[in-house]
């Protein structure tokens, strides 16, 4: 009797031990899954925390681009003063200065015997005006018909700048042909260009005009002799 109880307590115990290492592996799967489960959670965590960061750092970029249009604000207020002078290469601007006209200068005339005679021409800019004579013929006409003077040099000169003392020279042969006959003239028109709405009377004296010549502009009178 006593020994079948024994038994019966025994296998009980067994049962029991068992359902009790079973609930143990379950609960120890349990905590791992868990375990995992708040792993991945926390991972998911700063995924979704970071959102916020990167929704910040876009307002971030956002700010610079801001600045950025500043500075191209800038620049536009330079490109605005382009137009205030000739740049000179170093990022500063100087002035434009103009191109001559016949009443931007003071005229005067001069007899050379050299070359067969001719009329040395001698521009100066006026007081307080700094101007530039093109690198072209100047233009002489003679009398009322206008006859002008063609070119004594075969290529054009250079862009001559005239201010202050500095002065230019142009010399006119009123009479390039060796015949006879001529018309008789007292005087010479110049003008900076076919163009110069301001052309100017000089006196030169009794002259015979056939076929007459003119040198480009020199800054040296030597240089503006018309040989023909």
């Amino acid at each position: 009797m006593f020994g079948n109880r024994r038994k019966a307590l025994l296998v009980s115990a067994a049962l029991v031990g068992g359902a009790m290492l079973m609930t143990a592996c379950q609960d120890s799967d349990a905590t791992k899954d868990n375990g995992a489960g708040a792993a991945k959670g926390s991972s998911a965590s700063p995924g979704k925390a970071g959102d916020p960061g990167s929704s910040s750092g876009s307002s971030s970029a956002g700010s610079g681009k801001d600045t950025a249009k500043g500075d191209g604000g800038s620049g536009k207020g330079t490109d605005d003063g382009a137009g205030s002078g000739a740049d000179t290469g170093n990022g500063g601007r100087e002035q434009v200065e103009q191109s001559c006209g016949a009443n931007d200068i003071s005229w005067s005339t001069r007899s050379e015997t050299q070359a067969g005679g001719y009329i040395l021409v001698i521009a100066k800019a006026k007081p307080g005006i700094t101007c530039y004579l093109p690198a072209e013929l100047p233009t002489v006409a003679f009398g009322s018909d206008g006859t002008q003077a063609g070119p004594a040099e075969q290529s054009v000169g250079e862009q001559i700048k005239l201010s202050g003392s500095t002065t230019a020279y142009a010399g006119v042969n009123p009479k390039s042909t060796n015949t006879d006959g001529g018309k008789e003239l007292d005087s010479i028109i110049v003008a900076v260009g076919d163009n110069d709405p301001n052309p100017e009377s000089l006196p030169v004296g009794t002259i015979t005009v056939d076929k007459p010549i003119v040198t480009n502009w020199h800054t040296a009178p030597t240089d503006a002799v018309p040989f023909s």
